[in-house]
């Protein structure tokens, strides 16, 4: 069995995208050690968790306490349970510092992600981080990244090359078409935040979907096709592409994970039990 590192930020981290990795790992002997930027127990996106504040009506009181569409886009009901039950765990309580975190007894580096870019800000820029996944490649670890997480891998840039460690790699991440979605949706009916599901948004000059998780991702690879999403005449291709189904412990159809050897990635909460399940089968 195996220790897996998981750093995230002190707050706005996708709540499933940790907290069913956390119990997919745990469930299958692995040990986690949780990362946060200040060393203190970090918060998910409140949003995520409870479903309020993407309605129209969420800043008026007493209504913006009745979720609608924020029932859909929310952690589903697995995903709530693990976060409940994770945040109460020994080893979530008491995480240690980004910059106390180091790979020494670590067999695994996983990157869950987040959009809200209040929080995700400084997880994906943090120098810190970017040099511990340099580390992590180097030293042969299993890597796994999902969502925001791939952003922060492809923005790791290897010293020895000059290049990002997922240059020569295959991956995928959260796509445009389910980041440009959700986008569209949350910047009509959270018309006080527009941006509310963009981390990064493009400066004037730049085409749609410029500064999106999968274009930037794609512009650190070595060849555009590296970059996986679901074909044209796969299996299950509609519960895999809508981003209306997610996947669950028993079943995998609606999932998408991209096993690159050491590395792997997925897309969005609805991959995590199954992305989590081909990093604990790598670590047995």
């Amino acid at each position: 069995m195996g220790t897996v590192l998981i750093p995230i930020p002190d707050r706005d981290f996708d709540p499933t995208e940790v907290a069913v990795s956390w119990r997919v790992l745990t469930h299958g002997g692995h040990r986690v050690v949780f990362a946060t930027e200040s060393g203190t127990p970090g918060v998910a996106d409140d949003i995520m968790v409870t479903g309020r504040g993407l309605d129209i009506w969420s800043a008026l009181p007493v209504l913006g306490a009745v979720p609608l569409v924020g029932l859909a886009l929310r952690a589903n009901k697995d995903g709530r349970r693990a976060y409940r039950d994770m945040v109460a765990s020994t080893e979530y309580r008491h995480p240690v510092s980004w910059s106390q975190a180091g790979l020494d007894g670590i067999d695994a580096l996983l990157l869950p992600g987040g959009h809200r870019a209040r929080g995700m800000r400084s997880y994906v820029d943090s120098g810190i981080l970017q040099r511990l996944v340099v580390d992590a490649f180097a030293r042969g670890l299993v890597v796994a990244a999902i969502c925001h997480g791939v952003l922060l891998a492809a923005r790791s840039i290897d010293p020895a090359t000059g290049r990002s460690v997922l240059y020569g790699r295959k991956t995928t991440a959260l796509t445009w078409a389910m980041e440009r979605t959700a986008w569209n949706l949350t910047r009509l009916i959270r018309f006080w935040d527009r941006n509310y599901y963009r981390t990064y948004t493009e400066e004037p000059g730049q085409p749609a979907g410029y500064m999106s998780v999968q274009s930037e991702v794609t512009r650190a690879l070595a060849d555009p096709a590296d970059f996986r999403d679901v074909e044209r005449g796969s299996p299950h291709r509609w519960l895999k592409s809508s981003g209306l189904v997610r996947d669950t412990a028993t079943d995998s159809r609606p999932a998408f994970v991209v096993d690159d050897g050491r590395y792997v990635s997925a897309r969005w909460p609805g991959d995590t039990h199954t992305f989590a399940t081909v990093v604990s089968r790598k670590l047995q």
